[in-house]
């Protein structure tokens, strides 16, 4: 199944790929006839943990379309009293009111796992995923009118390291490898995701988003950071090459996410990826392309871990093969607007940074 979805959305990637590319306007988005529908079923959304990258990039494309956006934060700013809202992410208070009556919650907490997996790190790490995602099952259980649905932030990392066939989410492998070093990784997704399954919410639905890199202009994302290794002459490929990237584009994001809001047949786990990943050796290269930078080093994989030792980060974020399909996504009839890398890179490219 996963081969014969792959194929067809090839297709429908070069096409869209091109028409990404020429989308000028991508940055404000259009609003559809629809929209109005949208707002009267999703008047109000919780974005817990929004205050990040991804969070503010849901804030505004929700906004844009007309529902409330209440962002749930430890720190809230004086002039947004109206609209954010501080929680710690672990105990019940007076927060936990937005709930009631609201029409969904959209949790995004959860340290960055760009650090070295240290005791500390470690337990922050869990801690940051799971105490928010077991308050927010709590605070709707106690709800008299609970949100009709609640999209918790899982990771597409769940899924055993490949170069073979990519998996989508009727894979049940999620076997760890000493090559990829992901065993805690997998640690965290399984105790992130059993926080969400346990909770006591019969009348909400929910769904597990297994997130891949989103590429946006957040401030030390993805995207700025690979632009700049390029720029430097650092942008060749990093150990083989070979594993698989999984990447979508943060457009792509904010209206897969939109989806998931408005269907309700989809529930449980939805990889949130474009159809086409692509090997490393082929992603640093779309990045030097776009930066005009004519060579790049590549690293080997000992280079890598003394690099990582240094930056303070894990080599598992770059040599883990990450090979993910949108199978939900794209049986939901999701169109990408950006299916295609470089259609992506470019239009970001393009697009004034916020």
């Amino acid at each position: 199944m996963v081969d014969a979805v792959q194929k067809a959305s090839r297709g429908r990637a070069r096409k869209a790929g091109l028409a990404g590319s020429r989308r000028a306007e991508a940055t404000d988005r259009t609003p559809p006839q629809d929209d109005r529908v949208f707002r009267d079923a999703m008047s109000k959304i919780i974005l817990a943990g929004g205050s990040g990258f991804l969070g503010q990039a849901l804030a505004r494309h929700f906004r844009a379309l007309g529902s409330k956006v209440v962002v749930l934060t430890r720190s809230p700013r004086p002039d947004r009293s109206r609209d954010e809202v501080r929680w710690d992410g672990e105990t019940l208070g007076a927060w936990s009111r937005e709930l009631d009556g609201a029409d969904a919650v959209i949790n995004l907490s959860g340290k960055s796992v760009d650090c070295r997996y240290t005791g500390a790190n470690r337990r922050l790490l869990v801690d940051s995923r799971v105490k928010p995602t077991r308050v927010l099952g709590e605070a709707i259980a106690r709800c008299a009118r609970p949100p009709r649905v609640w999209l918790n932030a899982s990771s597409a990392t769940i899924y055993r390291d490949t170069l073979g066939p990519a998996w989508d989410e009727s894979c049940t492998d999620f076997a760890a490898t000493l090559e990829a070093k992901d065993a805690f990784s997998l640690e965290i997704i399984h105790a992130w995701e059993k926080a969400l399954n346990e909770g006591a919410t019969p009348h909400t639905r929910r769904v597990a988003l297994r997130t891949t890199l989103v590429l946006g202009h957040g401030a030390n994302s993805v995207f700025p950071v690979l632009c700049r290794l390029a720029r430097f002459g650092l942008g060749g490929r990093m150990g083989s090459g070979a594993q698989f990237v999984s990447w979508l584009h943060e457009e792509d994001f904010c209206r897969a996410i939109e989806l998931i809001l408005a269907r309700d047949d989809l529930s449980g786990p939805v990889n949130l990826a474009s159809p086409n990943p692509v090997p490393n050796h082929e992603w640093m290269r779309a990045f030097r392309e776009l930066v005009g930078a004519p060579l790049g080093l590549p690293a080997t994989r000992w280079m890598l871990e003394v690099g990582a030792f240094f930056m303070r980060t894990e080599t598992e974020l770059i040599l883990k093969s990450r090979r993910v399909l949108p199978g939900k996504l794209q049986m939901a009839g999701f169109e990408f607007r950006f299916p295609e890398l470089r259609a992506a890179l470019y239009d970001l490219k393009q697009r004034p940074q916020r």
